[in-house]
């Protein structure tokens, strides 16, 4: 990354990624797939590292892509290049969604599925307490090592475990402005640092 402050994505960066975790894609990230993304980690082991990204929206409705479906207003979100095919969820009910996987303090993804069905015909489960995203983000535990020591992400905590503050317009932004001046700083960069 060409960086014109006086540190770098190395030094600021004092957590490790692992599940629960975000991250943050460098300003000037070229990568079209993951500019200025950010991902919530759901898997951290050597096996393999995975997640979704949060703030792509895509002009979607559940409603749109599952047609077997209780009516449902909750948009669909690109959670990335893998499996673009399969579609994903994650939410806050994990305590009453059996076979949901625990992702941190309240988060959860995956479930049963004819259960988060039966709720949402219920009225039991509401769209601020979900994300649906059509494909996940995935590595291999040395390639993301490597890109993190390359400086392509940083990582950051979660701001909350609720659903909506994960949602929000410009998470990428205020993801940084909350993590310090320094990082603030990095989330006024142009996206095309010749335009500065």
């Amino acid at each position: 990354m060409t960086n014109p402050l006086n540190y770098t994505i190395t030094e600021l960066n004092k957590l490790e990624p692992k599940k629960g975790r975000l991250l943050v894609a460098e300003p000037f990230m070229a990568d079209p797939n993951f500019k200025r993304s950010v991902i919530l980690l759901t898997g951290y082991s050597e096996d393999g590292v995975f997640g979704f990204m949060l703030n792509k929206t895509l002009d979607l409705k559940v409603n749109d892509v599952l047609k077997d479906f209780p009516e449902f207003n909750a948009p669909i979100h690109l959670g990335g290049p893998v499996q673009s095919d399969s579609l994903f969820y994650i939410h806050t009910q994990g305590e009453f969604i059996e076979e949901s996987i625990k992702i941190s303090e309240s988060l959860y993804w995956s479930g049963n599925f004819n259960q988060l069905k039966k709720m949402i015909e219920n009225n039991e489960l509401f769209p601020h307490e979900i994300m649906f995203f059509i494909g996940y983000s995935g590595w291999d535990f040395e390639q993301l090592a490597d890109e993190i020591i390359e400086e392509s992400w940083i990582i950051s905590e979660i701001p909350s475990n609720n659903i909506k503050d994960l949602t929000i317009p410009n998470l990428w932004k205020s993801t940084l402005q909350k993590m310090g001046s320094k990082f603030s700083t990095l989330s006024n960069f142009p996206e095309d640092p010749s335009l500065n």
